[in-house]
């Protein structure tokens, strides 16, 4: 009773707050039509390579592996919602991490972000931006760095745009107070599929990049992303504490934003409010013979090496690169283990020709990250099922 009494006197302030913010601000989704008569993606069409993505940054709760529920910030998708109902849809709505983002080469993205406050903080007044990490030759004015460009207040919103280029696997995250906002979910997946895509080489219609000779291809993928949480830098954040920024220990490990077990229920998460706020599973399947494309993300403080007993790992890409030389040689190399620091991506794909069906594990070597805080066998962990 005391909490469902705070959420609606903390509801109605910022209702007050937003009213107040929004008397010069306004919420505009926007998507301007393709009409340049020219096919950029290369799928033989024109007129259709414009992408409109519409998010908004807020606050809500995400549940634990172990039970416990954790006070989070993060994205939700509201694309489609009418702009005058996205204050209300998308308040208590966070999802950790944020919607996947998956665009073509060659297409063109808007997307827009707008900020609908903290319903359980509304003495914060933060802005939220999207920075897509790693994006090549991003303008200033789009890259969500709120030092070099700015970040979105309460209330408002606006519509970055990105050329997009370059194929290979990237992360987004706001990146106003970003180890705070970071830290308390603001991230997601964000990959980008080849021009190359849809042709057929050497048996295979799917690629990590355009290779030119089907080395890269791949029948099935998954975006993993590597984060962690310290449960104790999220209460005090819920209960108005000081932070204790260098004090932050993540006894949570975490895949897409679940520990395992969670990591492999293909269902989405409720959190205590009844609302999915992870949906993105890291449950991994194929059949005997095919080959899976992991698009591996560290978006956490740590670094972090990932392993897969009895499976090899062939790296073909780094950091939205095609491990390739200057030559035309291809700098593909086979491993049991890939080391990923925080900000960094990789294209790992497992060849599963002669493996034997049944369950493999695929987890984190750095061992304290093993568990659901003080819940052993968890955490950083998922399952990879040969069929």
């Amino acid at each position: 009773m005391k909490r469902k009494r705070r959420y609606l006197v903390l509801a109605l302030l910022l209702l007050f707050l937003v009213g107040v913010a929004t008397a010069k601000a306004e919420i505009i989704f926007q998507c301007p039509p393709d009409n340049d008569g020219i096919d950029t993606d290369g799928d033989g069409m024109v007129n259709n390579d414009h992408v409109c993505i519409h998010l908004a940054g807020g606050d809500g709760f995400v549940k634990m592996a172990d039970g416990k529920t954790l006070y989070a910030f993060g994205f939700s998708n509201v694309t489609g919602i009418p702009d005058d109902m996205v204050m209300d849809m998308a308040m208590l709505k966070s999802d950790v991490p944020g919607p996947t983002i998956t665009v073509k080469e060659g297409q063109k993205l808007y997307l827009t972000l707008t900020n609908v406050g903290m319903m359980m903080r509304p003495d914060l007044f933060d802005a939220h931006s999207v920075h897509w990490h790693g994006f090549p030759n991003a303008s200033t004015f789009f890259d969500g760095e709120p030092m070099a460009s700015f970040g979105i207040n309460m209330g408002a919103s606006i519509t970055y745009f990105y050329n997009v280029a370059e194929p290979g696997t990237y992360m987004f995250h706001c990146h106003v107070e970003a180890t705070e906002h970071m830290q308390m979910g603001m991230l997601g997946n964000l990959y980008v599929t080849p021009k190359q895509d849809g042709t057929s080489i050497n048996g295979y219609t799917k690629f990590a990049y355009n290779d030119g000779d089907g080395s890269t291809g791949y029948h099935v993928a998954y975006p993993i992303q590597i984060h962690a949480l310290d449960p104790n830098f999220h209460e005090a954040n819920y209960n108005i504490q000081p932070l204790n920024f260098a004090g932050i220990f993540d006894s949570y490990g975490m895949l897409n934003g679940r520990g395992y077990p969670d990591t492999i229920n293909t269902g989405d998460i409720l959190n205590e409010m009844g609302y999915p706020a992870q949906k993105v599973h890291s449950l991994i399947t194929a059949s005997a013979g095919q080959k899976i494309l992991l698009r591996l993300s560290n978006l956490s403080f740590d670094y972090y090496t990932l392993t897969i007993p009895g499976i090899s790992m062939k790296v073909v890409g780094k950091d939205a690169k095609l491990l390739r030389g200057p030559t035309g040689q291809n700098l593909f190399y086979v491993s049991s283990s890939i080391d990923l620091g925080g900000g960094e991506t990789a294209d790992v794909i497992l060849d599963t020709t002669g493996i034997t069906p049944g369950t493999y594990f695929l987890y984190t070597t750095n061992l304290n990250s093993l568990s659901n805080n003080n819940q052993d066998r968890g955490g950083m962990m998922t399952e990879i099922i040969i069929n």
